[in-house]
């Protein structure tokens, strides 16, 4: 029996030396930047879908505007932390997973998809079903585009 190896996180290429850094230094900071993340995130969506509510068969436009919200985030995030800057091993995971990732909410989509057309929404649960899909993948490529714009990042030289 060989040596036990530690967990890999299967968001760092290990093949990048600068994202290999990011398992580095122990996992418990790692977990305390993660969970410190997580909990301001989603005590943010939790404020905003409290503020925000939406009968059963409205729209839930709360939800929605958080998770298209935080694909562009996500989508600018990555471009300063992987191409335009040297960040600290625990900003991706603090404000990548932890943050944005508690900020975000693909499981209360699904269940206010099923929700409304439980309440015979129909059409409104599956323009909500393409509309966040659709417009979350628009979002994260204009957070890249807009992100690379801004700082000069030249895609090409990012790209290798």
């Amino acid at each position: 029996m060989g040596a036990q190896r530690p967990p890999v996180d299967p968001d760092v290429d290990l093949g990048v030396p600068r994202q290999r850094a990011e398992l580095r230094g122990g996992t418990t900071s790692l977990l305390a930047a993660i969970a410190g993340g997580g909990m301001v995130g989603a005590l943010a969506r939790y404020g905003l879908t409290v503020t925000f509510s939406h009968p059963p068969r409205g729209f839930p436009w709360a939800t929605f505007a958080v998770n298209v919200s935080g694909c562009l985030l996500i989508g600018a995030l990555m471009v300063l932390i992987t191409e335009a800057w040297t960040a600290h091993r625990l900003v991706r995971p603090f404000l990548g997973v932890g943050v944005l990732g508690g900020f975000t909410t693909f499981s209360t989509y699904a269940v206010e998809v099923q929700q409304a057309v439980a309440a015979g929404a129909v059409r409104t649960g599956l323009l909500y079903l393409a509309g966040t899909l659709v417009a979350a993948l628009v979002a994260v490529r204009l957070g890249v585009t807009l992100t690379r714009r801004a700082t000069g990042v030249d895609r090409n030289r990012s790209a290798g």
